[in-house]
């Protein structure tokens, strides 16, 4: 498959699991709301019933098959996903692949829809710095036969809004924050989050997309950051599958 193709027929593909994600989650929002007399505060009823990135874990397991690694050996839903921990017994990610003994890859795929931006968004920060720290801590501490470094990825999908992208204040009452936030906005929060997050190599590849609610028809999405898109995700995530399943 040509370059071209190969970025024609992923884009197409990523649309789809947008479009999956909208699709669902205004379905989980409306079932709720008949089942019960008064909905759960704010877009709680909307983010309660799973399966909305169902569509991008399953096309993370396409890309994994198509780099070489066998269907059996790439691993969905939280039985299947459990691997061991160090700070903790044991952690269920979204998608793995193990193949023979060895842990190819493992890879964690987050959303954030409004309107509540501030307590969420640190909740995931935090929860994507204890896992890596916890994963990695786990891997050096002989976790995971073998001494190859397996392939740790994230991926966050983000409303696109006008209140995302607007500029948000810090509270400063002791000492500065970093000049990079300072009046950055939620979305571009996530994106240095994105780019640190690789930079420190706590993950090996990060991707960050922007979709807005109508997306549900569309499919559309925007990536701010080249380094971040789902494409670069896409081949760095196939090249270490590549190379495991050629290495046997």
């Amino acid at each position: 498959m040509s370059n071209s193709a190969f970025d024609e027929r992923l884009r197409l593909r990523v649309g789809a699991a947008v479009k999956h994600y909208w699709k669902t989650r205004s379905k989980q929002a409306r079932n709720q709301g008949v089942q019960r007399a008064a909905k759960d505060a704010g877009l709680r009823t909307a983010v309660t019933g799973g399966a909305q990135l169902d569509a991008f874990i399953a096309l993370i397991r396409d890309l994994l098959i198509e780099s070489g690694l066998d269907r059996a050996h790439v691993f969905l839903g939280r039985r299947d996903t459990v691997l061991p921990g160090f700070y903790r017994p044991t952690k269920a990610w979204d998608i793995i692949a193990v193949t023979g003994n060895r842990l190819v890859a493992c890879v964690e795929v987050k959303s954030h829809a409004g309107p509540s931006y501030g307590n969420n968004f640190n909740n995931r920060v935090e929860e994507a710095l204890g896992n890596a720290t916890d994963f990695w801590k786990s891997y050096e501490e002989g976790a995971f036969i073998g001494l190859e470094r397996p392939f740790l990825g994230y991926i966050m999908l983000l409303e696109d809004s006008t209140r995302c992208s607007a500029p948000v204040a810090v509270d400063e009452p002791h000492f500065p924050v970093r000049e990079e936030f300072r009046d950055a906005s939620y979305a571009q929060r996530y994106q240095l989050l994105c780019e640190k997050l690789m930079r420190e190599r706590l993950y090996d590849s990060t991707a960050l997309l922007l979709a807005a609610s109508t997306a549900a028809k569309t499919g559309a999405y925007r990536e701010p950051s080249p380094a971040l898109s789902f494409k670069a995700f896409a081949v760095n995530l196939m090249a270490r599958g590549y190379a495991l399943a050629r290495a046997g």
